[in-house]
């Protein structure tokens, strides 16, 4: 087989520079196969490698270490402070919000300071950024009351006269002990309503509270709790109180209707079960329940 090979300038018809010279001059003929191919190849690569090496060295100066390791603050991200090589929230008190100390590289309020109640230990509140103890139930917020300078939530307490009559502190929760189950009668004790600030039992209830007396007497061994409740509406001093009346209005009605007297028990509840919400809401709450000692 004949391998013809031809130089550049017969492939493009155009004289070399040693032609125009005058000069004769051998014509390189350009190598064809795979063995020059690879060789450029290679050299493009080599050339990629050299480039990504000094981009690599080159770095950018002004990025910050991904490792959180550090040496001084300039190591670490805006906010941060080198603290034991390490970069962290604070390394002195002054990189700190008012009232927060350094603490291990972290801001922690100081001692006994605090924004909300809720930086403070359980029953105290916070005042003028100070925690300390409650002095009235207006401090303690819409659910809780201030008892022995803490504020306890509804239902909580540290002593019998923190809970309704029926109720004894058991284990820092007011609780009913010994509560028999109702006995088995084919009648119920129903729930009658008030208007507001209203004590006296309304004529649309006098019906119910026949009823009521019935079932009363088919129980002859057992006592009923008489609970008077209110709205969330007034101070608790007010609804305790009215909550009290619409009992004792509830129990003189039954002993005219012939239940002893000593088989009915008041628990004035006041709003310790209301729950707000509108005025329907409140309808149902201004009442007085029955249940069975």
């Amino acid at each position: 087989m004949v391998v013809t090979r031809y130089s550049l300038s017969e492939k493009t018809n155009l004289p070399t520079d040693s032609s125009r010279k005058g000069t004769r001059t051998r014509a390189h003929s350009p190598t064809v196969g795979p063995t020059a191919g690879g060789r450029g190849f290679l050299g493009i690569l080599s050339l990629m490698a050299v480039l990504a090496v000094g981009f690599s060295s080159a770095g950018c100066p002004d990025k910050k270490p991904k490792n959180p390791t550090c040496s001084s603050d300039k190591d670490c991200k805006d906010g941060q402070h080198c603290f034991q090589k390490q970069c962290s929230q604070c390394s002195e008190d002054s990189h700190c919000e008012d009232f927060e100390r350094c603490d291990q590289g972290s801001c922690v309020l100081q001692d006994n300071k605090c924004r909300t109640s809720d930086d403070c230990v359980k029953g105290q509140i916070c005042l003028k950024n100070q925690c300390t103890a409650c002095e009235s139930d207006s401090q303690c917020g819409p659910d809780s009351k201030c008892s022995d300078g803490a504020c306890l939530e509804r239902g909580s307490c540290n002593k019998d006269e923190d809970c309704a009559d029926d109720e004894d502190c058991i284990a820092g929760v007011c609780q009913r002990p010994g509560r028999e189950a109702p006995p088995e009668l084919s009648c119920k004790l129903d729930s009658i309503y008030f208007d507001i600030n209203v004590y006296s039992v309304g004529g649309e209830f006098t019906e119910t509270l026949q009823k009521n007396s019935e079932c009363i007497q088919e129980a002859s061994d057992r006592s009923v709790f008489i609970e008077g409740h209110t709205d969330d509406q007034g101070t608790d001093e007010y609804n305790i109180a009215l909550s009290e009346k619409r009992g004792r209005s509830v129990a003189d009605f039954l002993a005219r209707l012939g239940i002893d007297p000593a088989r009915l028990q008041v628990v004035p509840k006041g709003e310790s079960e209301s729950v707000g919400g509108d005025e329907d809401s409140r309808a149902e709450q201004r009442r007085v329940d029955f249940e069975w000692k």
